[in-house]
C-alpha cells in the first residue's frame, strides 16, 4: 500500500497563521517526505472561501516540482469548468515536463453553486463542459495538428507544444459521485478518486457503478485511492486535541454547509442527513477519519485496504489551522510507525 499527502493551505479565520505560512510549511515537508518514503502529494482546491483553500494548484505544483524528485504530484481535484480547457492543456503539459512525467490530473465537475456564479459559468452546464473540456484537452495533447467544434469551446486549426511527458497523456483521476459520471470516468480509463466525506459502506455504494462499467467494458481498474483526513501523536488525547479543531472546520464549513444548502448531500455516521452545519462536530463523523496512535492508525488502514480493495492512502495530515511543526510531526510519526507495517 502507498501513502501521499494532501495540502489545501486552509486557515480558519481568525487562526493567526499568516496566508504565506501553509504554503511554505509544504515546501519545508515534501523534501522530508520524500525521505520518508512518502509515494505523492496532492492539492485540492475550491474558490471563493474565507480560509483560502487552495485555488491556485497549478503554480502551487509548479512550486511542489522543484523541491521533489520522485514524488508523483497531482491535484484531487480541480474544477475543471471553471478553466479555459486550452489554456489548462497547456499548463498541464508544461508542469508535466518540469516534473518529468510525474503529474497526476485529478478532475471535478464541482458543485458548489457560489464558485460557479463568481466565475460566470452556469452551474446547470457543469456536466458538459466537464467532459467537453477533457476530449478538448486530449486532441491537444495527443495530436500534433487539431481543431475542435464543440458545443462549449471551439478552437481553429491549430498546435498545442510542448506535449506531456506522459504518453499519451498524464493520468486522469475523477473526483465525482453520481452513478452516470462514475461510468463515464470507467470509460475514460480513469482512476477514480474516494472522498474523505464518506464512510466505508457509503464508499462501497459509491463504487459500485465504476466497478460494474469497467467490468461490463472488459477494463482492469489498476488502482483504488482513498483521501482520508488522518493524524497521529503519542497517545490517542494528543492526536485528537490538535485535530478536532482542524477537522470540525472541515466538516462544518466546507461539507456541511454543502449539505445544508442541498449542493452535495453529507449523511452522518447514523446514515441522517446533515441539514445545518451546526449539527457537525468531531464525534459526528468519527468512524471515518483515522485520529489517535500509530496502534489505531495501523486498525483503520487495514480496514480500507482490506474492505475496500484501497492501494493508496491520500493522508491529509496539513489540515486547517495545525501548524506546520505539529502537522509535520505526524508525517514523520506515521512514516515511521504505521507505513511499514504495509511494505
Amino acid at each position: 500500500m502507498k501513502f501521499g499527502l494532501l495540502f489545501t493551505f486552509q486557515l480558519p479565520p481568525g487562526c493567526g497563521i499568516a496566508w504565506h505560512e501553509p504554503y511554505q510549511d509544504m515546501l519545508k515537508c515534501l523534501p522530508r517526505a520524500e525521505e520518508l518514503g512518502y509515494y505523492s502529494m496532492y492539492l485540492a482546491t475550491h474558490h471563493a472561501k474565507t480560509d483560502g483553500l487552495c485555488p491556485g494548484p497549478i503554480p502551487t505544483l509548479g512550486a511542489a516540482a522543484a523541491v521533489t524528485e520522485k514524488m508523483k504530484i497531482g491535484t484531487a481535484v480541480l474544477l475543471l469548468p471553471l478553466y479555459a480547457p486550452m489554456k489548462l492543456a497547456e499548463d498541464v503539459a508544461v508542469l508535466d515536463n518540469l516534473c518529468r512525467g510525474r503529474l497526476i490530473l485529478g478532475v471535478a465537475p464541482g458543485y458548489v453553486a457560489e464558485e460557479f456564479a463568481v466565475h460566470g459559468i452556469p452551474r446547470d452546464e457543469r456536466a458538459g463542459r466537464f467532459e467537453e473540456a477533457l476530449d478538448l484537452m486530449i486532441e491537444a495533447w495527443t495530436k500534433d495538428e487539431f481543431e475542435f467544434d464543440g458545443r462549449y469551446f471551439k478552437v481553429p486549426r491549430t498546435v498545442m507544444t510542448p506535449k506531456p511527458v506522459q504518453k499519451p497523456y498524464p493520468q486522469l483521476w475523477y473526483g465525482v459521485s453520481a452513478k452516470s459520471a462514475l461510468k463515464r470516468a470507467a470509460r475514460r480509463h480513469a482512476i477514480q478518486i474516494m472522498s474523505p466525506r464518506h464512510g466505508i459502506e457509503e464508499l462501497r455504494e459509491h463504487y459500485r457503478p465504476y466497478e460494474d462499467e469497467a467490468k461490463a467494458i472488459g477494463w482492469t481498474i489498476p488502482s483504488k485511492p482513498i483521501i482520508r483526513q488522518v493524524f497521529v501523536g503519542p497517545t490517542m488525547q494528543q492526536a485528537e486535541a490538535t485535530a478536532a479543531p482542524a477537522i470540525e472546520h472541515l466538516y462544518r464549513e466546507v461539507y456541511g454547509r454543502a449539505s445544508a444548502a442541498g449542493e452535495r448531500v453529507l449523511k452522518n455516521d447514523d446514515g441522517s442527513v446533515i441539514t445545518n452545519h451546526q449539527q457537525v462536530s468531531f464525534e459526528t463523523f468519527k468512524q471515518r477519519y483515522i485520529v489517535g496512535t500509530p496502534e489505531f492508525a495501523r486498525r483503520e488502514i487495514a480496514k480500507y485496504r482490506d474492505e475496500l480493495g484501497c492501494d493508496e492512502m491520500v493522508c491529509w495530515m496539513h489540515m486547517p489551522g495545525i501548524r506546520g511543526k505539529d502537522a509535520m510531526a505526524s508525517v514523520d510519526l506515521f512514516a515511521k510507525e504505521v507505513m511499514p507495517a504495509f511494505k
